[in-house]
């Protein structure tokens, strides 16, 4: 009964992994018919080619020195900023200490140049008058003699003293509703008010002097609002965690926009002198962690997040020159990656049947679906987190074809231990599963740590090769627990495998399994064995031996000595 148990659950496992492969083709397939998705992996700069940009810097309100320090900020900050918004494999770097070169995989689309165009001045500017974005007709704009007079010197940042004749007749000319219009970007002064279009709404505003610097944000992220229960409310937020400096100052414009009515409740994130957002102030904001709410999807959430996250750069840019760039290396190293990656796999099939005989097939068979599974993932991947696959990840994935074979080998070793201490197949395999599984699992989660350190420590291409290496080791386990295991478990109940034939790698007269059974209850000891057996059988026993853990050879030499003291008394009487 526990054997027809054994069998129904190997049975149902691979049932559960082909439901897993039919989930992942459906979905992949999904996004080819829907022009989102290719069946091929996308690849990386170095495979494919791109886009170049060279970005040429442009300091506030000083000469055109710019500082070493502030270039290689400027860098790690753009990269991250491209990194977060999932372009993998980008190449960024500095050009004769003087500019930055930003190498993108492909074409990138017009969220991702604007994202790396974007990477300038972001301010919080409190607003003090909106409107709708289109221009005023010059017919309709407020006479002279009815525009603005400021008679004082403005209190704080939300005084309409601030808005001046010249201000607000810029105010009425500007047009929002054209995209060049829109998203002009331009130098602001941070003292000084600011008439600025927010592209999404089509609204203009004139805007207050900075209050809070985008340098102030420690961090922002994007999730669902959360009710007092903590249920979910399906509405989309973006949070943000100021520093300390910044935690004084929101709070204390929190305090006075909190009381005020109309735009002037309202707050403006400025990013390269656009709107990104301008949020109206519900209640004051001691923490300094205010939570913005709206009309929000996940996506726009997420941008939103992202050109927060990472403040301010210290300087400004433009993009000076935009071109594409062929592949650096080209499909002659990709296809002679590929050759070494088939060369590998036939290496390892050969060994597999010199060493285990038919029973290769099962290695053959459990790479393959290793193999399938990590193309699905990768080309999915490449898809829903435009992860691209370089040089760099193909050679990962030449060295997890070592790796996953050893996970085989483990089982496979474990499996004949069994049976060179006698036990039946069936028996075997349980009880080598119980003891190869643990070695398993320690040894991938040595390749995980490896590759999780290796992927966050590292940037560009190092970071391509930790991922598939992690990766695949994900896809070994899977393999090696829904897939080998369940298929040795069904081999040892047909007649090849189970009753060892010569040809299936688990004969246990070739292994030299100590005792050999004869009959019922009758024991063959090893010198009853044929010459031409025992000289067979020789090297394997001495390999059982060697195997031996110190506590079995104990037992075992106890049980000789058990034998010898029966032998003696026998012949005693």
């Amino acid at each position: 009964m526990a054997r027809s148990r054994s069998t129904s659950a190997a049975r149902r496992t691979l049932i559960w992994l082909g439901v897993l492969f039919a989930v992942l083709t459906a979905a992949l397939a999904g996004g080819v018919v829907s022009s989102q998705a290719g069946w091929a992996p996308k690849l990386a700069l170095d495979l494919e080619g791109g886009t170049q940009m060279i970005l040429a810097p442009k300091v506030q309100g000083a000469g055109d020195q710019i500082s070493a320090e502030q270039l290689n900020q400027a860098v790690e900050i753009i990269r991250q900023r491209v990194d977060g918004s999932g372009v993998a494999e980008a190449e960024i770097s500095t050009q004769s200490g003087r500019n930055v070169v930003v190498s993108l995989p492909g074409v990138p689309d017009t969220k991702t140049r604007n994202l790396i165009q974007a990477s300038a001045n972001m301010e919080f500017r409190p607003v003090l008058v909106s409107a709708a974005g289109s221009a005023v007709p010059k017919e309709s704009r407020t006479p002279k003699d009815q525009l603005p007079n400021p008679t004082a010197k403005p209190k704080n940042a939300s005084d309409e003293n601030w808005v001046t004749a010249a201000l607000y007749q810029e105010f009425e000319a500007k047009e929002c509703l054209d995209p060049a219009a829109a998203t002009e970007t331009k130098t602001d002064d941070p003292a000084k008010p600011l008439v600025a279009c927010e592209p999404d709404t089509g609204t203009k505003y004139i805007l207050g002097p900075v209050e809070v610097p985008g340098t102030d944000i420690s961090s922002a992220s994007f999730g669902q609002v959360r009710g007092n229960q903590g249920q979910s409310l399906n509405q989309w937020a973006v949070n943000i965690e100021f520093n300390s400096e910044g935690t004084a100052a929101f709070k204390s414009v929190t305090e006075r926009l909190f009381g005020m009515t109309g735009a002037q409740n309202q707050f403006a994130i400025v990013l390269d002198g656009q709107v990104i957002s301008a949020p109206t102030t519900n209640a004051v904001i001691p923490d300094g962690k205010p939570q913005i709410t709206g009309s929000f999807t996940e996506d726009s959430a997420r941008v939103l997040s992202e050109q927060l996250k990472y403040g301010a750069l210290p300087i400004s840019f433009q993009i000076q020159s935009e071109q594409q760039i062929s592949a650096t290396l080209g499909a002659e190293q990709l296809k002679m990656g590929l050759l070494a990656g088939v060369i590998g796999l036939v290496l390892v099939a050969a060994y597999s049947f010199f060493q285990y005989r038919l029973l290769a097939l099962v290695t053959i068979g459990s790479l393959v679906v290793a193999g399938v599974l990590t193309y699905l993932a990768i080309a999915l991947l490449g898809w829903t987190e435009n992860y691209r696959l370089s040089l760099a990840g193909v050679a990962g994935l030449i060295v997890a074809i070592g790796q996953t074979a050893d996970s085989f080998i483990v089982y496979f070793e474990r499996i004949r231990d069994e049976l060179r201490e006698g036990r039946g197949l069936i028996s075997a395999v349980d009880n080598g599963w119980k003891r190869a599984k643990r070695t398993v699992l320690a040894s991938k989660a040595v390749n995980l740590l490896a590759a999780v350190v290796l992927y966050f420590v590292s940037v560009g291409n190092v970071r391509g090769f930790a991922f598939t290496l992690g990766l695949t080791a994900v896809a070994d386990l899977i393999v090696v627990f829904l897939f080998t295991h369940p298929v040795m478990v069904l081999l040892a109940r047909t007649k090849f495998f189970g009753q060892g034939h010569r040809f299936s790698g688990l004969d246990p007269r070739l292994l030299g399994a100590v005792p050999l059974y004869r009959g019922a209850g009758r024991i063959r000891q090893p010198s009853e064995a044929q010459p031409k057996a025992r000289s067979k059988n020789a090297g394997a026993a001495a390999e059982a031996v060697r195997r031996q853990t110190i506590a079995e050879r104990k037992a075992e030499q106890q049980r000789e000595a058990s034998a010898v003291g029966r032998g003696a008394d026998k012949e005693s009487n």
